[in-house]
């Protein structure tokens, strides 16, 4: 077996690269670039390489470098994992002359499968199911519009390099045509150095189910059932599961077979994902192949009981595939949830900073273990401390888990979401909760426009129900009357002006409009166990049971005799003696104060947030790529006016209404700040 391979990349996938390569007593090394000198990978490691600055494009992107790394340190072997250099043919054939095992399939195999165009071609002469479209390369914007007329919309416009949503593009008319093929031109160009584009029928109401399959070097292929990846947000995927709750057998058998045929046909070795498209009849049709390893691929190792990245290693080093088809597991039900550090109440843009807080779930299942099953596991590539770049992309962990059904792996994974607590910068959490409680999401009714369907305006504060807001309510007076108990005991307390209990509170739900909600509660003394307190509400009652202490964010316990787990703040942005309450993706920000204070309270003055209609703002740090006005140019409503660069995405700006502009506050290069201004407009008369 290799002594030593070198990880060519960073993140989550490069720990869990580490793990399993410790499991197997393989040395490993890191390449870091000046961004990540302190992140979790590097520590990780036996060994640890700079490489360059932050830029993905000076660092991780730089075969010579991580040639050289490998070099220096006598590492056999390169583990490209995912994103960056796991798909570039030429980079894997680099390795091959450079007598460097590449941990992952041939650079043949890899070019084959990486041009959409080809791949299609060559996918229909193994006998996959292929979707209509024209499969070579188009040459402008117009002839784009003219072919996508033929074909029918809608249609889809696809950069033939490209991957991960870029270069991906859906358009309903001529104009989403014509700008569709601009954009997938150009951000295909700028991430991968191809700009070729073809279009494709877009299938509608479609599922995007994935067959992961496994292969060595002596011709035998396996495939390890499917992935159901349909809940998407702009082609990223969001939540995966495994199995689907869609397919019948007789199909799974079907595409699994297909994926097979498609593997063998280009001599496939180590672990592969081919992709289809299902429609609602489950006809299904190729979408593509992923020559690496995939994001979601714990949820196949959780049913399957394998070890994926050991077999990629294994496979390698050029051992048989000992495993067959029939012995192939389906043991119960895993889902996995992206977690990723970007503001679903702001668009989902992304978050950058400092991880003031981190602390999983606790964990029950781990990497490179296929023993323990059937609970939580944390994938992350970060640490209490640690910061968030704006150089990379946006994800931050991937939240596991694994139950006998569908049913319990939703509930244990709404759970284990709850007491998930990240501090510092915004986090998808919220938006995550309220997916699992849809629905249609429980009954798995949906398709890869789900997300569109039924968030077509973003989301929002009101999309996140609570299916018992007093619950939140009850919560915060516990935690308030808890804090009031430890108070009164304090020593030294003047006579006549110690700390009062009380058992009368009023809970106020601090709005951003003025309009705050007040609710009267009653809370029982602490009972004979320490910890424990009615509230009631209303007719209500809610015996709330909790040992967390006072400091804790994560709340555990129970309500009514039923376990719950939730977060506490103490103070907000806006108020720092408000409680911030979170459970089942629902924030409570709430006063907890006695009946007097409520009083006193309504008669405080409500001061309006300042009206910056006139500017535009930086909805996020960021890099300002573009400004595309001038001070006295008029510019109309919707019309772009800047360019933003987070991670490795662009971000457009557009003007909220039409005006003249009045100054250009910030420079073409300049780093943003959240909310730093941009552009000013003349004030208007009705402003």
């Amino acid at each position: 077996m290799f002594k030593k391979i070198l990880i060519a990349n960073r993140g989550e996938i490069a720990c869990r690269v580490i793990v399993t390569a410790k499991k197997m007593g393989i040395k490993t090394v890191a390449v870091y670039s000046e961004a990540d000198k302190d992140a979790r990978h590097v520590q990780l490691a036996d060994e640890a390489i700079l490489i360059g600055p932050a830029a993905s494009r000076e660092s991780y992107l730089v075969a010579d470098k991580i040639i050289a790394a490998c070099k220096a340190t006598g590492a056999q072997a390169v583990h490209p994992g995912y994103g960056f250099l796991s798909e570039n043919e030429a980079f894997a054939k680099r390795c091959e002359d450079e007598g460097i095992a590449f941990i992952g399939p041939r650079s043949e195999s890899i070019a084959a499968m990486g041009d959409k165009i080809a791949s299609k071609k060559l996918a229909t002469k193994a006998g996959v199911n292929t979707i209509p479209g024209v499969n070579e390369a188009i040459a402008s914007a117009e002839k784009a519009v003219e072919i996508a007329k033929g074909i029918g919309y809608p249609v889809m416009i696809k950069a033939s390099a490209g991957g991960g949503g870029k270069g991906l593009r859906v358009a309903y008319n001529d104009r989403e045509a014509l700008e569709g093929f601009t954009s997938c031109t150009n951000e295909a160009k700028n991430s991968f150095g191809d700009d070729r584009v073809f279009i494709e029928k877009f299938v509608e109401e479609p599922r995007h189910i994935e067959i992961q399959v496994l292969g060595d070097s002596h011709g035998h292929v396996i495939y390890l059932n499917e992935r159901e990846c349909s809940i998407q947000r702009r082609h990223q995927k969001v939540i995966e599961e495994a199995p689907s709750p869609f397919i019948s057998e007789q199909t799974r058998i079907k595409m699994g077979e297909q994926a097979v045929s498609l593997a063998k046909a280009v001599n496939y070795k180590s672990a592969g994902t081919v992709e289809f498209v299902v429609g609602r009849d489950q006809s299904f049709y190729f979408l593509e192949m992923n020559t690496r390893l995939q994001v979601e691929h714990p949820v196949t190792e959780c049913i399957t009981g394998l070890d994926l990245v050991e077999w990629m290693i294994r496979i390698a080093y050029g051992e048989h595939l000992n495993i067959k088809q029939t012995d192939v597991k389906r043991n119960g039900w895993a889902i996995e949830c992206r977690i990723n550090a970007e503001d679903p109440f702001r668009n989902f843009l992304p978050s950058t900073g400092r991880l003031v807080r981190f602390e999983p779930p606790h964990e029950t299942m781990f990497q490179a273990d296929t023993e323990h099953l059937e609970g939580v596991r944390v994938d992350t590539g970060v640490s209490e401390g640690g910061e968030i770049p704006m150089h990379y992309d946006s994800m931050i962990a991937k939240l596991i888990v694994h139950g006998t059904n569908r049913n319990e792996a939703i509930a244990k994974m709404r759970e284990a979401l709850n007491g998930f607590v990240i501090r510092g910068v915004s986090s998808n959490i919220a938006f995550q909760s309220a997916l699992l409680a849809h629905p249609d999401f429980m009954a798995g009714q949906f398709n890869t426009g789900f997300i569109a369907e039924h968030y077509p305006k973003g989301f929002g504060k009101e999309n996140c129900e609570h299916p018992d807001p007093d619950f939140l309510i009850a919560l915060a007076a516990f935690v308030r009357r808890k804090s009031r108990e430890r108070a009164s005991n304090m020593t030294g307390q003047l006579p006549g002006y110690d700390v009062k209990i009380g058992e009368e509170y009023v809970v106020i739900e601090l709005s951003t409009s003025g309009d705050h909600k007040h609710t009267h509660v009653h809370v029982d003394e602490f009972m004979d166990r320490n910890g424990l307190a009615v509230i009631k509400i209303n007719d209500r009652n809610y015996a709330i049971e909790s040992n967390s202490r006072l400091n804790d964010i994560r709340i555990v316990g129970t309500v009514n005799g039923q376990p719950f787990t939730a977060q506490v703040d103490r103070g907000s942005d806006k108020n720092p003696l408000a409680l911030e309450v979170s459970h089942g993706g629902r924030t409570l920000t709430a006063l907890v104060v006695s009946p007097r204070m409520a009083d006193l309270y309504k008669l405080m003055p409500f001061k309006a947030p300042p009206d910056l209609s006139r500017f535009v703002l930086s909805p996020m740090p960021g890099l300002l790529a573009d400004v595309l006005v001038a001070p006295g140019q008029k510019v109309q409503m919707g019309e772009r006016v800047a360019v933003i660069e987070a991670m490795k995405m662009e971000n457009v700006l557009v003007a909220a209404q039409t005006g003249v502009v009045k100054s250009v506050l910030a420079k073409k290069g300049e780093s943003l700040t959240v909310d730093q201004l941009i552009i000013e407009f003349e004030k208007t008369e009705a402003a």
